[in-house]
């Protein structure tokens, strides 16, 4: 179980200080931390459990986890960007667990928009949940969960990263997601469109995305656009797939 010590010394090592919460058990750490952030918890208020009874993913899945085999945290965001861009902050979080996961010798990499991907399958993802006011993000939640050492059993398609632990993943995690973490910067985007491109494991691969309005598109996936959007060359054009309009994408 990851300990409020643990998530103190993994946001120090990324530079950071903020208040921590740790539970033993919750429905869901991003409920907690998004209940947190509306009662005015600062940036990078950081919240972790060591099993969840309400875990959810992105298009209402559930996110199922073995209880202690897992890295399972929340952190809030307050950035300045517009609501558009908020999914900058979903590629950021992938391509930065994806660096993490790696420099602690897991082969893994990102399946757009949100899956931490090894060769088994799919290892972990990322849920960023926002609240918007006068048109601007008043605060982002950033979730995450990652299986370590085996899968949850009957789980189809899921799997681990063998011999990885959370808190050292955490800190990496934290590190490699601050470093590159700078919203009012012009340069911003492109460091991160950068970033997910570098770890990407859609990019190169044929696709079948679902729009939430039923539209079909299927092609190779070949670029990002500067929102973070996945562009299909459909072989008649090129067609690009928004964070907010996505439904699913078949590999």
């Amino acid at each position: 179980m990851l300990t409020a010590e643990d998530l103190e010394r993994a946001l120090s090592a990324a530079g950071l200080a903020a208040p921590v919460r740790a539970d033993e058990v919750t429905g869901s750490t991003n409920a907690t931390a998004l209940a947190m952030a509306e009662e005015g918890a600062p940036e990078w208020t950081l919240v972790s459990a060591t099993h969840q009874t309400a875990g959810r993913g992105r298009l209402g899945r559930e996110w199922e986890d073995r209880p202690g085999s897992a890295l399972m945290c929340s952190f809030v965001l307050r950035p300045r960007l517009e609501p558009r861009q908020a999914g900058l902050l979903t590629l950021l979080a992938g391509a930065a667990l994806a660096e993490a996961s790696r420099s602690l010798g897991a082969d893994a990499g990102c399946a757009w928009p949100n899956d931490l991907m090894t060769p088994d399958g799919k290892a972990g993802g990322i849920l960023a949940e926002s609240a918007i006011g006068d048109g601007a993000l008043r605060h982002v939640v950033i979730g995450t969960g990652v299986n370590l050492g085996e899968p949850p059993a009957g789980v189809p398609g899921a799997s681990a990263l063998a011999g990885v632990e959370a808190a050292p993943l955490l800190e990496a995690y934290l590190r490699a997601f601050a470093s590159r973490y700078r919203p009012r910067e012009p340069g911003f985007a492109a460091q991160v469109v950068g970033a997910a491109k570098a770890v990407s494991r859609t990019l190169g691969t044929d696709v079948e995305a679902a729009r939430a309005g039923g539209e079909r598109v299927t092609g190779r996936a070949v670029d990002l656009d500067e929102d973070g959007g996945l562009v299909v060359d459909t072989g008649s054009g090129l067609v690009t797939i928004a964070f907010g309009e996505l439904a699913r994408v078949r590999r």
